[in-house]
């Protein structure tokens, strides 16, 4: 069975026409759709052009694309800017991988959950052994080197070892109560279909692993405008694990289609059972109860708005290093930090040690070392927003500006300025919509309330954590004990808490995602989707006891 198809060009051509380009081995890749473990044509195709060739020429990239998705056997396949296609899915293939997942999902949920959970091994040491081709591809999408990198450290804790162990745990523990055999498991809820964001998709889609090491059957969309390296991750990483371990025909498909109609299709699919939804909080939360009114688990990964709070003590070299993760893709990340609480003794220190940091943030091709800024193409709402800060009263630290590759200031530029804002004072704060919402630009602003005692700061800060309404992650730098109890005793807002450490990084056991208010939905909370997609049950096997003893007791 083909996994990845030969369009008429090599790739050594393509090396030899355009030396710098990240170079990804192999010829162009081109994927069908995946469905009950056949290659199925599409309607269409849409095609990937490597994200250096919109920096270096917009227009013949641009040009290119549109070429080919209008005539595929157009000789521009040969361009060197050429990475690969997907086909497009219509509706009808859309239903019948739905239809695949459903006749499937009984058939690989009775298979053993120690011999489902051997995925989350698997997977790791596959994704280990391709390494740099999943970089490569996240690169060729745009994604700078760093923030690639990023990506796949979030992959290798979710599959850890300790991990894995842990879910283990979760799925199933027993207990003897006298004659009687007691378990406690969960159990997969049938079909999951996984609607990917356009910011991560590849890694997004790779939480399929842990979907199906529930026992579910699965159903990925890779997005229409994005597709190439989900569909590399579920046809060439996933994919081949799943027959190794004999699972059934349907157990996985991918499907490249337009999101409304995907989303529409699942929704009226009588066999979908989940939706993991990445998106926007207004749309994902219409679309949640669209998905209770259907009957549907919505499982939710909307916006975040993290808080990073640096008190009197902390290391402010340290502290100002994790503030910079802010601009990680230009802020185009739901689990960067949105906004800094800064103690009103060290703010002057904390926003001159971070104006330093921010000269060594710059932009670039995304295989280049140490770039993190990625180009935003749509900048109006960072001006529009700037400026309603700046009117209000709040002061301009750094950036606030467009510029070009070389990092030179320009009004046309695609690279926005890495941007702090200084804020004073807590109870206005939140009416500033950089600061109540998230913004998704390299944007942050430092909101420095009113000098007053600890004690009063410390229930300010807390309160200010608590009562914002979205909840992905906060963080907290210090070095006095009491001030951590304080917070970890009474900070509840979010999915993750950290302190002195790295905002965005991850670890073994900890989620990866996931919060509580309009980043999570109604049913928000710290998201592992192997315990999101299944569903508790409690099991008593016995013997000898009559019924009217078990109820009445002797």
């Amino acid at each position: 069975m083909a996994i990845a198809s030969e369009v008429n060009v090599s790739r050594a051509a393509t090396e030899t026409a355009h030396a710098a380009e990240v170079s990804i081995a192999g010829p162009v890749r081109s994927y069908d759709s995946y469905i009950a473990d056949r290659d199925v044509g599409g309607v269409g195709w849409v095609y990937t052009v490597s994200a250096r060739s919109l920096l270096e020429d917009v227009f013949t990239s641009v040009s290119v694309k549109r070429t080919l998705e209008q005539n595929p056997d157009s000789t521009a396949a040969l361009h060197p800017y050429v990475v690969g296609r997907c086909a497009v899915a219509s509706g009808a293939d859309i239903d019948a991988a739905v239809d695949a997942a459903a006749a499937a999902g009984p058939l690989w949920a009775a298979v053993p959950l120690t011999d489902r959970m051997r995925l989350g091994e698997m997977f790791r040491a596959r994704l280990r052994e391709h390494r740099q081709t999943f970089l490569d591809l996240l690169m060729a999408e745009a994604h700078p080197r760093m923030l690639a990198e990023w990506e796949l450290s979030c992959l290798e804790q979710v599959y850890s070892e300790e991990s894995c162990s842990w879910y283990q745990q979760q799925m199933h523990a027993e207990f003897q109560h006298g004659p009687r055999r007691l378990v406690v498991r969960r159990s997969p809820d049938g079909v999951v279909c996984i609607n990917p964001p356009q910011n991560a998709p590849a890694p997004s889609a790779a939480l399929a692993v842990l979907v199906l090491m529930a026992g579910n059957a699965v159903v990925v969309r890779a997005p229409r405008s994005i597709a190439l390296s989900t569909m590399y991750v579920v046809r060439e990483l996933i994919a081949p694990l799943l027959r190794e371990l004999g699972a059934p025909p349907g157990t996985l498909n991918v499907v490249c289609g337009k999101p409304q109609q995907t989303i529409d299709r699942w929704l009226a699919h009588p066999d979908v059972d989940d939706i993991l939804y990445f998106g926007g909080s207004d749309e994902g939360l219409r679309f949640e109860q669209e998905c209770v009114a259907r009957g549907k688990k919505p499982i939710l990964e909307l916006a975040g708005n993290d808080g990073l709070v640096v008190w009197r003590d902390a290391d402010l070299d340290m502290a100002a290093e994790a503030i910079t993760e802010c601009f990680y893709g230009s802020g185009q990340i739901c689990m960067v930090p949105n906004y800094v609480l800064a103690h009103p003794d060290i703010a002057e220190d904390l926003l001159a040690r971070v104006r330093q940091q921010v000269t060594r943030v710059r932009p670039g091709y995304p295989e280049d070392e140490d770039v993190l800024l990625s180009p935003v193409r749509r900048s109006e709402k960072f001006f529009r927003l700037l400026h309603q800060a700046l009117d209000a009263g709040a002061e301009l630290v750094c950036g606030g500006g467009r510029m070009e590759l070389d990092g030179t200031r320009s009004d046309t530029g695609v690279f926005l300025e890495p941007t702090v804002v200084r804020v004073e004072g807590l109870a206005g704060a939140r009416r500033l919509d950089i600061v109540k919402h998230e913004t998704f630009f390299p944007l942050i602003p430092f909101v420095v309330p009113e000098n007053g005692p600890d004690e009063l700061l410390l229930d300010q800060f807390v309160d200010f954590l608590n009562t914002n309404i979205y909840g992905l992650r906060n963080s907290l730098w210090t070095t006095s004990t009491s001030v951590i109890d304080r917070f970890v005793d009474r900070v509840h807002n979010g999915g993750l808490f950290k302190v002195n450490d790295s905002h965005i990084g991850f670890l073994p056991y900890l989620p990866s995602h996931g919060g509580t208010g309009l980043t999570g939905g109604t049913f928000g909370e710290a998201n592992y989707p192997i315990l999101k997609t299944s569903h508790l049950q409690g099991i008593s096997v016995c013997s000898g006891i009559r019924p009217r003893t078990a109820v009445f007791g002797e």
